[in-house]
């Protein structure tokens, strides 16, 4: 069943909320996390199929590293999400009322 376009929603597109920099920015983020992401992915499943003497291994770490490195960014993250939860929980605490 087709929905008439009168029943649709309407969404209007706006960049007002954007500035250039935002923008920037964000874009910036996008290429980063796409390169890392490449970069990781040929790491941990092109890399084992290589000749260990072929010219592309110079280019990455030993593959030991490809578990360390994450688990170490996993801890960090647990820990800055731990530490901006008790933040916020301190906070919005509300004082006890004293008798």
């Amino acid at each position: 069943m087709l929905l008439a376009p009168a029943l649709l929603p309407q969404i209007h597109w706006s960049t007002s909320g954007a500035t250039g920099v935002d923008q920037a920015v964000g874009l910036s983020l996008v290429v980063f996390s796409l390169l890392l992401f490449t970069y990781y992915s040929v790491w941990v499943i092109v890399l084992p199929f290589v000749d260990s003497d072929h010219l592309l291994h110079q280019y990455f770490l030993p593959r030991e590293y490809s578990v360390i490195l994450p688990g170490i960014a996993a801890v960090i993250l647990l820990l800055c999400i731990g530490a901006f939860t008790a933040l916020i929980m301190w906070k919005n605490r509300k004082p006890k009322k004293v008798d």
